[in-house]
C-alpha cells in the first residue's frame, strides 16, 4: 500500500509492507526538486529512541520538585510509569506551581518545528492548554529574523515589514526584470525545501532554477557553495560578520562617484545626509571607503569599487539572507542593505530594491500570495509577561532582573515549570553548557516528545506522543497550492498518544475544557468545515468527506497585486509608509532616543568581538560557520539514514580550506577537537577549497552528546557547546549562533562511542 504524508521539507509517498510496517518513503514523482531528509524518515519512525512510555526522572520522583544538576546527565535515570500516574504527577505540580507562584511562573516554550499539521501543532496545542487554566510566560520573535523582525519596523513600518515576509520580490519578477542580484549570505539551495507547513511541490526552488539564464548573481559571502549552481552566481568572498563594512563601503562609492539618487533620497528617505557625513569620514575622522572595507573584510577593494558601478547600472536587487542578522549587531547589516538600496533609488520598482530572506525559506518569493488556512485555535494569553525567544537562558537565570527590549523595559518573572511540546532547545540555543545550568534551576521540566532527544533527556516529566505518521492531519504552507491531507500511516508505538488527548485528560484534572468534548477527528472535520465557509475559500469547495477521499483540495493562487513599496514609490505622500517621518527611516529619530550604547540612529560599523580581528581569534584562530543542514530538518531524525550518510569519522562534520587542514596536520576524514571559549566538540574533517582560508563551517542540529566530558562536551558534534549566548544588541535581543571563532586541532586520543541516540536507562 501507498500512502501520501507531509513534512515541513514537503510531501512524500510511504509504502507499507504486508504487516502496515513502513518499508520505504521516496519523494512524489513530479518533486524534482525535493528534499533528501525524506530519506530518514523510515529509519527514525521506529528507532530504539521513541520514547514508548511516560516516564519521569528518578532524581524529581524521589526527591520531589526543584533545582538539581543532575538534570540532563548521562548517568540520570527515569522510570517508566502508567498514564494515569504521569498525568496525576504532572496536574498536581502545575497546580502547586499555579497555586503558590502564579502562572507567570510557568513557561510555555515549544518554539519548534514538529508536526506540519494544522491541527497537531504541537506549539498551538500546548499554548491552547496553557491559556485554558489560566495563561504563561511566553516567548515573541524567533531565533530566524528576531533582530530584523523588531527593526525593520521602525525603519519601513509594519506593513511593509510584513511585505518583506508575505510579498517579497518574486522570483518570475526577478527572472523578468532584476538585472543584477546582489546577495549577502548566499543562496543555498538546501533551505529552500523547507517552509512552514510544508508545500505541495517545491514551487520556490524550482522558480529559483530559472533565474540563472536572465539574471546575474554576485554572492558575498565565505563560502562559494552559498549560492546553488543553477544560479551560476560570482562568488566575492566576504570574511564573517564584516558585511556591514563592504555595504557601507558601496554606499561610499556611490556618494563620492556622484552615482546616488538624490531625488530618491530627498522625496522618500529620511536622514540619508547623517550617512553621508558617516560613509564620508566627517562624523567619526574615518572615511568608509572601499579600502577601509578590504582591511575588515578581505574583501577585494577593486572589486567594491567595481560592485557599485554594476548596481547602477541596471535594475538591482539586493539580498540579505536571514544568517547575517543570527550576529553581534545582527541588525546593521540588514540596516545597511536598506540604506544601500535607497540610496540606488529602486525601492518599489519591479524587480529591484531589497528583500530580506532568499536562500532562507522555501516560500520566500514565490510570487502566491498566501490564503487563511484552517487553524486550530489557541485562545487568549492573559499572563503579559514575555521574553524574547532567545532569551530563555537569561530568563532561568537572571529572575527578577530588568532587560531592554525594543524600547521597553522588562523584568524576568521567576519561573518554576517550564513545558515544552514539538522543539529541540538543544537544536536551536547557544551556549548548551548556559542553557544546561538554567535549565538545572527549575523545579520541574516538561516535554513532549516523539523520541529521547537531547530536550527529553533533560526533562523531569518525559510525555510520549504520537508522530505526524502515526494520526491524521491537514497540510499547506504559505502560498501552497494544496490543502493537502495526512492520513495516518501506522498506530503510534507503545503507549505514545495524540497530544489533543492529553491535553484534555490533564484538562479535567484541572478543570478546564481544552478539548472541548472533541476526538481529534471531529475536530479535523470542524476546522476544516470552518474553513470551507470563510469567505476568502472558493465557492465550490468539497465538504469534509469528499475533501478526504480526494487527499486535498486545490489553494487559490493568488499572485502578488500591488505592494507596500510600489504605492508609496508613486506617490510617498498619499500612500506613506507607517513610520514617524511616513518614509523609509536611513536614520531613526526613534531608535535613537532610545539612547542605547550599542545602537545608533543609523547603520554603522561596530567591530564585534566575534571576528578574525579581534583580540580573540589570537586564542581562537578560525571563524566557524554555523548554518542549516541538508539532510535533516534542524535537528529532526539526526539519527535517520540520510543525515547519518553526511557524518564523518561518525561524528558531524566540520569544512576547513586546504591551506587550514594543512597548518594543521589535518587530512580528510580525520577526527578533530573543535574548541571555543565556550566549550569543546569532535567533529569529523572535510576539507574543501569552497570556502575562504581562516573560515571554518559547521551545520546545526546534531543531537548532544555530553557522555564523555574528559574529551568534549559533546561527542557527536552539536555546534551549539561553542556558540555564545549573547544578544545582537538592547533593541532586538535576538541570538548570535551564526558564527564563533574555534580553534581546530586533530584528535589522537582514545575515541568515546557517541550515545546520542540511546534511551536512557530505566530503573
Amino acid at each position: 500500500m501507498t500512502l501520501s504524508s507531509s513534512a515541513h521539507w514537503g510531501t512524500f509517498e510511504v509504502d507499507l509492507g504486508p504487516g502496515g510496517e513502513l518499508v520505504a518513503a521516496r519523494p512524489h514523482a513530479d518533486d524534482p526538486n525535493a528534499s533528501p531528509a525524506i530519506g530518514n524518515v523510515v529509519t527514525g519512525h521506529r528507532h530504539r529512541s521513541r520514547v514508548l512510555r511516560p516516564a519521569v526522572r528518578r532524581g524529581w520522583l524521589d526527591d520531589g520538585p526543584g533545582p538539581s544538576e543532575r538534570r540532563g546527565s548521562p548517568e540520570e535515570t527515569y522510570v517508566e510509569v502508567g498514564w494515569d500516574t504521569a498525568l496525576d504527577l504532572l496536574a498536581g505540580e502545575l497546580s502547586r506551581v499555579v497555586d503558590g507562584f502564579g502562572n507567570c511562573a510557568v513557561y510555555g516554550g515549544s518554539y519548534g518545528w514538529s508536526s506540519a499539521g494544522r491541527l497537531h501543532h504541537a506549539q498551538s496545542q500546548l499554548h491552547r492548554f496553557l491559556n485554558r487554566i489560566g495563561g504563561y510566560t511566553r516567548s515573541v520573535s524567533d531565533y530566524s529574523r528576531g533582530a530584523s523582525l523588531v527593526l525593520l519596523p521602525h525603519l519601513i513600518g509594519k506593513a511593509a515589514t510584513t511585505e518583506f515576509r508575505s510579498r517579497p520580490v518574486s522570483w518570475p519578477q526577478i527572472a523578468e526584470h532584476t538585472d543584477l542580484l546582489v546577495t549577502f549570505g548566499g543562496l543555498r539551495r538546501s533551505n529552500t525545501w523547507v517552509v512552514p507547513g510544508g508545500h505541495d511541490r517545491h514551487i520556490g526552488t524550482a522558480a529559483a532554477s530559472r533565474v540563472g539564464g536572465t539574471t546575474r548573481v554576485v554572492s558575498l559571502t565565505a563560502q562559494r557553495d552559498d549560492a546553488y549552481d543553477g544560479l551560476d552566481a560570482e562568488w566575492v568572498g566576504v570574511m564573517p560578520g564584516t558585511d556591514t563594512a563592504v555595504i557601507l563601503a558601496l554606499i561610499h562609492v556611490l556618494d563620492a562617484d556622484g552615482l546616488a539618487d538624490d531625488a530618491f533620497l530627498a522625496t522618500h528617505t529620511v536622514g540619508a545626509e547623517k550617512v553621508r557625513a558617516y560613509v564620508r569620514g566627517e562624523s567619526d575622522g574615518i572615511p568608509k571607503t572601499p579600502e577601509w572595507a578590504a582591511a575588515i573584510s578581505r574583501t577585494p577593494a577593486e572589486r567594491i569599487r567595481r560592485l557599485a558601478h554594476e548596481m547602477v547600472a541596471g535594475r538591482t536587487l539586493v539580498n540579505v539572507a536571514y544568517a547575517l542578522q543570527r550576529g553581534e549587531r545582527g541588525e546593521q547589516p540588514v540596516w545597511a542593505a536598506l540604506t544601500l538600496a535607497a540610496f540606488l533609488g529602486q525601492i518599489g520598482l519591479p524587480g529591484g530594491g531589497l528583500t530580506h530572506g532568499y536562500g532562507s525559506m522555501g516560500d520566500y518569493g514565490v510570487g502566491v500570495a498566501p490564503v487563511p488556512l484552517p487553524t486550530f485555535p489557541q485562545g487568549t494569553n492573559p499572563v503579559a509577561d514575555l521574553i524574547p525567544c532567545a532569551r530563555i537562558a537569561d530568563l532561568l537565570l537572571r529572575p527578577g532582573e530588568q532587560f531592554a527590549f525594543d524600547g521597553q523595559v522588562l523584568t524576568y518573572p521567576e519561573i518554576r515549570l517550564a513545558y515544552w511540546a514539538g522543539g529541540n532547545p538543544f537544536h536551536h540555543h547557544q551556549d548548551l553548557g548556559r542553557l544546561r545550568s538554567a535549565f538545572a534551576r527549575l523545579d520541574t521540566f516538561v516535554v513532549h516528545e516523539t523520541h529521547w532527544t537531547p530536550t527529553a533527556r533533560h526533562a523531569d516529566i518525559v510525555l510520549p506522543v504520537a508522530s505526524a505518521l502515526e494520526r491524521d492531519d491537514l497540510a499547506a504552507g504559505a502560498g501552497d497550492s494544496r490543502l493537502r491531507t495526512m492520513p495516518k500511516i501506522t498506530d503510534p508505538p507503545g503507549e505514545a498518544r495524540e497530544e489533543l488527548w492529553i491535553y484534555g485528560e490533564l484538562g479535567r484534572r484541572l478543570g478546564a475544557d481544552v478539548d472541548e468534548g472533541l476526538t481529534s477527528a471531529q475536530w479535523l472535520r470542524q476546522l476544516y468545515e470552518e474553513w470551507r465557509e470563510l469567505p476568502s475559500t472558493p465557492a465550490g469547495t468539497p465538504p469534509f468527506d469528499e475533501f478526504w477521499a480526494a487527499g486535498g483540495v486545490d489553494l487559490p493562487q493568488h499572485r502578488y497585486q500591488d505592494a507596500v513599496f510600489a504605492a508609496f514609490r508613486r506617490d510617498p505622500v498619499t500612500h506613506p509608509l507607517q513610520t514617524p517621518s511616513g518614509r523609509i527611516e536611513l536614520w531613526s529619530a526613534t531608535i535613537d532616543g532610545f539612547g542605547l550604547d550599542d545602537l545608533a540612529g543609523h547603520a554603522q560599523w561596530r567591530e564585534p568581538d566575534q571576528w578574525w580581528g579581534s583580540p580573540s581569534a589570537v586564542t581562537y584562530d578560525l571563524h566557524l560557520l554555523a548554518n542549516q543542514p541538508s539532510h535533516r530538518l534542524h535537528s529532526q531524525l539526526d539519527m535517520g539514514a540520510a543525515s547519518q550518510a553526511t557524518k564523518v569519522a561518525g561524528r558531524e562534520p566540520i569544512r576547513l580550506h586546504p591551506d587550514d587542514a594543512a597548518a594543521r596536520g589535518l587530512a580528510d576524514g580525520d577526527l578533530a577537537l573543535v574548541r571555543s571559549a565556550q566549550g569543546s566538540l569532535l567533529a569529523g574533517v572535510r576539507i574543501t577549497d569552497a570556502l575562504l582560508p581562516g573560515v571554518v563551517q559547521m551545520h546545526t542540529g546534531a543531537w548532544f552528546d555530553p557522555s564523555a566530558p574528559e574529551v568534549a562536551d559533546c561527542v557527536n558534534g552539536n555546534v551549539n557547546v561553542l556558540t555564545r549566548d549573547l544578544p545582537t544588541s538592547t533593541l532586538t535581543q535576538s541570538n548570535t549562533g551564526a558564527h564563533v571563532l574555534v580553534s581546530v586541532t586533530r584528535h589522537d586520543g582514545p575515541t568515546p562511542p557517541v550515545r546520542a541516540y540511546e534511551p536512557p536507562a530505566f530503573s
